[in-house]
């Protein structure tokens, strides 16, 4: 064979495919950016609803909580919480969409390693939670003067907590065969981790064994953590917090590399 004719199967751009990795990641970004009422506009109004209605029911009769303002305290857990469900939105609904419609071998076919594509998927993730946080704490901080004491330790938070749901939500998307399996998921999974998780109360209001259950829920570490980077406060260490999740962040990237690596439930 002459030195210049190409092998098939070799892989002849390096280690990483850039091209098609920035490729990917555009499209994951285009996707959410081109329906921006549904992916931006509505996670704002759905966390200002949200925010009017526990401080309208429950502020004027509630006093301070961990030292700062009922307001102030809600806050972080309603923004975070946002975060996380259109992060696992973003990466599962893409998966998901693809699969249904027939064109995820669009997406397989092309010379992206198993790694490039976790990648992909998870920065449209990443940048629709990154997106959504910003623009509900500049509201937040407009209307209620929410500040932001440690904008490091939020962003770190941030940034784990949607790569942590968003590769949970590309295990759903793989797994999933249709819609309504996703609905499960949501309903029966994503929404109890974050509503149980400190999003609206202090865990030291809570009793000894639903304390107990509450740490061995990651999704706490991530709201508790994003509220010590606003307000300050927290009700456990946030190193702690960000060795919690940056653990489990990695099991589930794992996971995800793995699944794109053997092709289950993705190719034939």
């Amino acid at each position: 064979m002459a030195q210049n004719e190409v092998q098939m199967g070799v892989r002849r751009f390096g280690r990483v495919n850039w091209l098609g990795l920035y490729t990917l990641i555009g499209r994951e970004i285009s996707r959410f950016l081109a329906v921006w009422t549904q992916t931006l506009l509505a996670p704002l109004v759905t966390a200002g609803l949200f925010l009017t209605i526990f401080t309208l029911a429950i502020g004027p009769s509630r006093g301070d909580v961990m030292g700062v303002p009922f307001v102030h305290f809600l806050a972080p857990g309603i923004l975070t919480m946002t975060v996380i469900q259109n992060a696992f939105a973003n990466t599962s609904s893409s998966i998901m969409i693809s699969k249904v419609q027939g064109n995820i071998v669009d997406t397989l076919m092309p010379p992206l390693a198993p790694f490039e594509l976790v990648i992909g998927y998870l920065s449209g993730g990443v940048a629709r939670g990154m997106f959504v946080a910003i623009a509900i704490w500049v509201v937040m901080a407009v209307f209620v003067g929410l500040p932001l004491h440690h904008p490091l330790f939020a962003i770190a938070f941030v940034v784990l907590g949607a790569l942590f749901i968003g590769g949970l939500g590309v295990l759903a998307g793989i797994v999933s065969q249709k819609f309504d399996h996703m609905a499960a998921i949501t309903n029966f999974i994503i929404t109890p981790l974050s509503f149980l998780s400190g999003t609206f109360y202090s865990v030291e209001t809570l009793p000894q064994w639903f304390k107990v259950l509450t740490h061995l829920n990651p999704v706490f570490y991530l709201i508790d953590g994003v509220r010590y980077g606003i307000i300050g406060t927290s009700d456990s260490s946030p190193w702690i917090g960000l060795a919690v999740m940056s653990g489990v962040t990695a099991v589930v990237v794992f996971i995800d590399w793995q699944f794109f690596k053997r092709g289950t439930k993705l190719k034939s």
